[in-house]
């Protein structure tokens, strides 16, 4: 299986009272967590349904 690697932006949103992480090159594939480590978690997830 070959690695691939992924840009997410990730930031503080106020509005969902934590952080949201935006991957770059996948348009729509977002998600959010109470922390930061909470939301990188969760983009995990999110880029593997997308994918």
């Amino acid at each position: 299986m070959s690695k691939v690697e992924f840009v997410v932006e990730l930031f503080e949103d106020p509005a969902v009272g934590g952080f949201v992480a935006d991957v770059v090159n996948l348009p729509g594939c977002m998600s959010q967590g109470e922390t930061k480590e909470e939301a990188l978690e969760n983009i995990g997830k999110a880029i593997k349904a997308y994918l």
